[in-house]
């Protein structure tokens, strides 16, 4: 076929001739050109963990449960009055192992870092901002809400807050199924424990607020979304 003929050719007709591969379009990059740098990564993590920390005192000051180990870390809060970071911590603490395992070091101690930071700005939160009426649809999703932002800036940063956040990364590189997917499964359950500790109208609401993070986690990370690392 000459020129004039492939010119010619009407739009989405073969014309029997293979693409450039040199020009072609493609969504190979170079890893160099899509791994986040140290400064990336260290804004990233501050960033995520300061949302994450935030939320989470939202949620508490509006008498609120949500899942992950930070939801145990609130229900234990509310059952012994002991103080959030320390539990957020202290419930982490037995899934390092399944990091280093599943993860790596590199990972596991990212993981670590961002643990430390969530309970770091928590005593920040308490120490500077008292919160002493908030409502609770408000507290509830908007707290939900900026944790999942707050944990999607994590996982893009190669870390993660511990726990199930670590459950839900493997399965979904493993099997391809959605990390919001299971951490939605296992909030459930925890949001249900909540039933102990805080009234049936604050957990149901907590379920809807669950509902909120699970999506953000689950609509934005996926195999194919992002490219940078």
């Amino acid at each position: 076929m000459s020129a004039g003929d492939a010119a010619s050719a009407p739009d989405g007709a073969s014309t029997g001739v293979e693409p450039d591969p040199t020009t072609a379009p493609t969504l190979v990059f170079e890893k160099s050109a899509t791994r986040h740098s140290l400064l990336e990564d260290v804004l990233g993590l501050v960033t995520g963990t300061f949302l994450v920390s935030f939320g989470l005192y939202l949620l508490q000051t509006a008498g609120a449960v949500t899942g992950g180990t930070a939801g145990l870390a609130l229900l234990l809060g509310y059952a012994t009055s002991w103080p959030l970071p320390l539990l957020f911590a202290i419930v982490n603490l037995p899934f390092a192992v399944l990091a280093i395992w599943k993860k790596g070091w590199d990972f596991t101690v990212r993981t670590a870092v961002a643990i430390g930071l969530v309970s770091g700005f928590a005593l920040v939160h308490h120490a500077f901002l008292q919160l002493g009426h908030i409502d609770a649809v408000y507290g509830t999703l908007g707290g939900n809400l900026m944790v999942g932002v707050g944990v999607l800036i994590i996982f893009r940063h190669r870390a993660s807050l511990g726990g199930i956040n670590i459950i839900a990364i493997v399965l979904q590189e493993r099997t391809g199924f959605r990390a919001g997917w299971t951490q939605m499964v296992f909030d459930v359950l925890i949001i249900a424990a909540g039933l102990l500790v805080v009234s049936w109208d604050k957990v149901l609401l907590s379920a809807a607020g669950a509902v909120v993070l699970n999506l953000v986690l689950a609509m934005n990370h996926r195999p194919g979304r992002y490219i940078g690392r």
